[in-house]
């Protein structure tokens, strides 16, 4: 287990050179795996009641005209929800056997220059959907201090700077303070999404049965595109699956870390599609906190609501898009920890979230989805590919910290199988991600057999 590793890594390479990384990036001790299985899964539910998830299930309305109808949405989503699941669950083994964080994980395949480029591609969205969350609570928190004051505030920019303050605070106490949000969020905003959910029902039930249950809707290219944006919107959460899995405590077997994928997932996932589907197909606009705001009508329940949601927001961010991109400052910069959450949070004010989201429609959102998620999916399958196939789960870690070692330089077969699967993706962008899975995979397998002779790269695999 990953006691003898961190033993090795952290007592014997020492001696021998130098390991260039924060102490964030070793690998963890099980004394300080301290997340439990509940709160694991309060954690995703926490993660997934987000207004980004809410969002998307807008997207499906556009101009008063649903492009899937009831039936399909849920079926689009329940696919996307077991893909989810089952990646997640074979890539975060790595991590949960070695408390390896996903940076230096991606140097199994990639090299440790090459883990460069590939840690870029995961941290750069995570950043810009740290920023989009930011501001859609700072939206919702504009709305909470304009009512409070009468109208006399009315700023969203500075609402933002404000949020981001201090989601910048909350997130240099690491997991321990994500733990604790998470599973207070989680609990709140299903209450307020349940009371959300009966008032479209007895309000605006007639609206939402014309717009989007009757809906002729398509079980064409636009219903696997959206199984790709849900999947997309996953990728780079479940790519990096060991950033989460080296927290939580040992002892979990392999089918019960999938159900606490699957089952918190179904829950959160679904119920705020189906919100965000039906706010837009009731007010006729993406954005949830204005939907919310015609919706409720009352000042003080908007109040309640709109603390909900930035509840939210700080919730989703904690988890999916403050940890991945600060490890990956530190391991670029070789700075600490706690001062690469704050160059995050200073990065994603400048990500300019507002273009993503427009009253009228949720697009941008979906295609900046499909876009990153064309070279998400690529990663993900060289990473399983290298793990499951060329490695049989049977990987020299201590090496993937020595500057010297067996995974110095860049592995040209996943570079190259990256592009060629990323290239693929871009030439049927709305199913890019499945297209860009497979075809790097299957790249990766041929090119690591055949290519690249000399590479000592093929060491430890089957093709030695």
């Amino acid at each position: 287990m990953s006691t003898n590793l961190v033993g090795r890594v952290l007592e014997e390479t020492p001696q021998q050179e130098e390991i260039l990384v924060d102490d964030s990036l070793k690998p963890k001790r099980e004394s300080d795996r301290t997340v439990g299985s509940v709160p694991y899964m309060f954690m995703w539910i926490g993660d997934g009641v987000n207004l980004g998830n809410m969002t998307l299930g807008a997207s499906l309305i556009a101009a008063g005209v649903a492009t899937l109808n009831v039936l399909q949405t849920f079926v689009a989503a329940i696919i996307a929800i077991g893909i989810i699941s089952v990646i997640f669950a074979l890539n975060d083994r790595f991590g949960y056997r070695t408390g390896i964080p996903y940076v230096v994980q991606l140097r199994m395949s990639f090299g440790i220059k090459g883990s460069v480029i590939s840690s870029f591609l995961r941290g750069i969205p995570a950043i810009v959907w740290y920023g989009f969350q930011s501001w859609v609570g700072a939206t919702a928190l504009n709305e909470i201090v304009k009512v409070l004051s009468g109208g006399a505030f009315d700023s969203i920019p500075i609402c933002f700077i404000v949020l981001q303050g201090v989601q910048i605070v909350l997130s240099l106490y690491g997991f321990h303070a994500i733990k604790w949000v998470e599973t207070l969020a989680s609990v709140v905003i299903m209450l307020a999404l349940v009371y959300v959910f009966g008032l479209l029902l007895n309000s605006h039930s007639a609206a939402i049965t014309d717009v989007w249950v009757n809906a002729k809707g398509t079980w064409g290219l636009p219903f696997f595109a959206f199984i790709m944006v849900f999947l997309g919107n996953y990728a780079a959460i479940f790519l990096s699956a060991a950033d989460y899995s080296r927290e939580l405590k040992t002892g979990i077997s392999d089918k019960k870390r999938s159900a606490l994928y699957f089952v918190p997932i179904v829950i959160a996932y679904g119920f705020v599609l189906t919100i965000g589907a039906m706010m837009a197909a009731a007010t006729g606009i993406s954005n949830p906190v204005k939907a919310f705001a015609v919706i409720v009508d009352n000042p003080y329940i908007t109040v309640g609501v709109s603390a909900f949601i930035v509840i939210g927001a700080i919730a989703v961010n904690m988890v999916a898009n403050i940890v991945p991109p600060a490890y990956v400052i530190s391991l670029v910069t070789k700075l600490k920890y706690k001062a690469s959450v704050v160059v995050t949070g200073l990065l994603a004010l400048c990500s300019f979230p507002w273009v993503l989201v427009q009253d009228s429609s949720a697009k941008g959102l979906n295609m900046f989805i499909l876009i990153y998620s064309a070279f998400l999916g690529p990663i993900v399958a060289i990473l399983l590919v290298e793990y499951y196939i060329l490695r049989k789960q049977k990987v020299d870690t201590a090496e993937l910290y020595r500057q010297d070692g067996a995974f110095k330089g860049y592995n040209p077969s996943a570079i190259l199988a990256m592009l060629i699967g990323a290239g693929a993706a871009f030439l049927l962008v709305d199913i890019g991600w499945i297209i860009g899975f497979v075809t790097a995979g299957l790249s990766y397998l041929l090119l690591s057999k055949f290519a690249f002779k000399g590479s000592a790269f093929k060491k430890g695999t089957i093709f030695e």
